[in-house]
């Protein structure tokens, strides 16, 4: 059965303050995942030591990476990734809009390839949001919007996935389930799926959502001493089915 799952991996920085690729990619192989959606990820940044953290976690785990940079600093880039042991091709990636009244906010990107699993292609599309209500706002319409998931080429299996930085009593969480489903709301057994702080998880900021042809079958946000202390987000997984 297949799985997926989406991480915030803060730079690869714990709650210990301790910069470590390698722990990262741990926390991912212990959980044995087809499809990884990263958040975060500081490709060649001084700060983390110039290290192309989507290639290095990719390379551990024998994963096809593809690397998108919301943010580029000359040549210092900081983005979201998907790995996967799957079949795949990038379909495309780009930028999503800001919040003109607040020009300096952190920019955000979404990022979309197709996988074949079991003969079917599947879309799957990894972003991560604002921080500034209204500016999530318009990055979800854009993302429910002609740009992504009501582009001609998303259609079929697709699963929408990443951190939204909302909650699912957000405006954000219902522009989007107006396009897909939740897929909390959609799992047979109801586990714990709060993701942030890791420490102790109180608030569900990272989401899966799925169209009528993934069938969810479990969903979980593994909370164990090495997941706690690898970043400030837990990973939130998903197994699933195509029908």
């Amino acid at each position: 059965m297949p799985r997926i799952l989406t991480y915030n991996v803060h730079r690869c920085v714990g709650t210990d303050r301790r910069l470590d690729v390698g722990r990262i990619a741990e926390v991912i192989a212990s959980l044995k995942p087809d499809i990884v959606a990263l958040q975060e990820l500081d490709v060649g940044r001084l700060r983390t030591g110039k290290v192309d953290q989507a290639h290095e976690i990719a390379q551990r785990l024998k994963m096809a990476v593809h690397f998108h940079a919301a943010m580029k600093v000359e040549e210092e880039l900081y983005g979201d990734a998907i790995l996967t042991t799957y079949p795949e091709h990038l379909v495309q990636v780009g930028p999503l809009p800001g919040y003109g009244r607040i020009p300096q906010l952190e920019p955000r990107g979404a990022l979309w390839i197709a996988v074949e699993i079991d003969g079917k292609k599947v879309q799957i599309i990894n972003t991560h949001l604002g921080l500034v209500p209204k500016e999530q706002q318009l990055q979800a319409a854009c993302l429910a919007g002609p740009a992504w998931l009501n582009h001609p080429r998303c259609e079929g299996p697709t699963i929408l996935l990443g951190d939204f930085n909302a909650s699912p009593t957000s405006v954000v969480y219902r522009t989007l389930i107006g396009r897909l489903q939740g897929a909390r709301r959609l799992a047979p057994e109801k586990k714990p799926t709060s993701t942030f702080p890791s420490a102790l998880p109180v608030v569900r900021i990272d989401h899966l959502f799925v169209s009528p042809e993934i069938r969810v079958t479990d969903l979980s946000a593994p909370f164990n001493p090495l997941t706690r202390a690898a970043s400030d987000h837990l990973p939130l997984v998903m197994d699933f089915e195509v029908s």
